[in-house]
């Protein structure tokens, strides 16, 4: 008997081990396995819509990337109906303001861009002035191993962001109608009279080989932001302590970021106005038509916004 059972673990171990070499079975192996490289996101990441993108995660897509994109927004419904539905119209006009991303049923993630990600106006379709350095800090933030930073407006890919999916009325490739998306996304929404802001934060990790890159959302509601100078200080601080928020939460996970992308939308919501400020990131495939060349959608990586622009055939100002 226990000669039979020896001879079944043999052939066991013998089987297992042929399954391995012959490539029928993976081996294990210690510590973390490779990134993507950015062609492999890019060219993994185009979804099965011709004209619309996608939710990440949902069935279809071309393998395992996906994208990022910026929006910050905030928008205004009259105080006449009930704080549920004010709240409602409030956060919809925010998402179809500006950069479009209405009709979708957004999923609250957590704020990462990973290692199987890309960033749409920053690695993919780059933002021009990006692109050619031509982007000058706002002002420089020390990480916690004492070495000084750039932080940058968010400005350029506020902009790559609706030149992807468009607006309301000029739509170009939006999130599919009724899309499951995940979003790093928050709101905050408030009665007039008052000022409502949305604030976001995107920092690249030293090493996307070994770390994401992070989002950091922040909205709010104040009384006091009545004038310019209010307001200035305001913001002021506001990057501050967001940049500071931003090399903690680096400090907490040992992860280098070298550079900052940094900006917000303030509203001043009036008496009769209900008013809602939102920061949201999607997660999603792209839309096939808005690929270039379909055999190698990784082109992207080599194309600045302006390039993606003109060969989709936008007219640009």
């Amino acid at each position: 008997m226990n000669k039979c059972k020896a001879r079944r673990s043999l052939l066991l171990m013998l089987t297992v081990f042929l399954a391995i070499a012959f490539g029928l079975m993976p081996a294990a192996v210690a510590g973390p396995q490779p990134a993507l490289s950015l062609e492999q996101v890019v060219n993994g990441a185009v979804g099965p819509f011709a004209g619309y993108c996608d939710g990440y995660g949902n069935p279809g897509a071309s393998g395992l990337g996906y994208i990022s994109l910026l929006k910050l927004e905030a928008g205004l419904s009259p105080a006449d109906m009930d704080p549920v539905l004010e709240g409602i119209v409030s956060y919809d006009r925010a998402e179809t303001k500006g950069t479009y991303i209405g009709q979708i049923n957004m999923i609250t993630a957590s704020s990462f861009n990973g290692i199987n990600g890309a960033v749409w106006g920053y690695h993919l379709a780059k933002e021009d002035s990006i692109a050619n350095g031509s982007l000058k800090p706002l002002f420089t933030a020390k990480r916690p191993d004492g070495k000084m930073i750039p932080v940058y407006s968010m400005e350029p890919l506020l902009k790559a962001g609706q030149a992807l999916f468009g607006t309301a009325q000029a739509r170009r490739f939006p999130l599919l109608p009724g899309a499951h998306v995940i979003c790093a996304v928050k709101s905050d929404t408030v009665k007039g009279p008052s000022t409502v802001w949305c604030a976001a934060a995107l920092a690249i990790a030293q090493d996307r080989n070994q770390a994401a890159n992070l989002f950091i959302e922040d909205v709010g509601h104040s009384n006091d932001l009545n004038d310019a100078k209010a307001i200035q200080a305001f913001v002021e601080s506001l990057r501050q302590k967001i940049v500071k928020s931003i090399m903690r939460c680096g400090r907490d996970s040992g992860v280098n970021y070298k550079e900052v992308f940094i900006g917000h939308r303030i509203l001043q919501v009036p008496a009769g106005q209900v008013g809602c400020a939102l920061t949201a990131a999607p997660y999603l495939v792209l839309a096939k038509k808005a690929v270039p060349d379909p055999k190698n959608p990784a082109k992207l990586l080599n194309m600045t916004l302006s390039q993606w622009e003109k060969s989709m055939g936008f007219q640009t100002k």
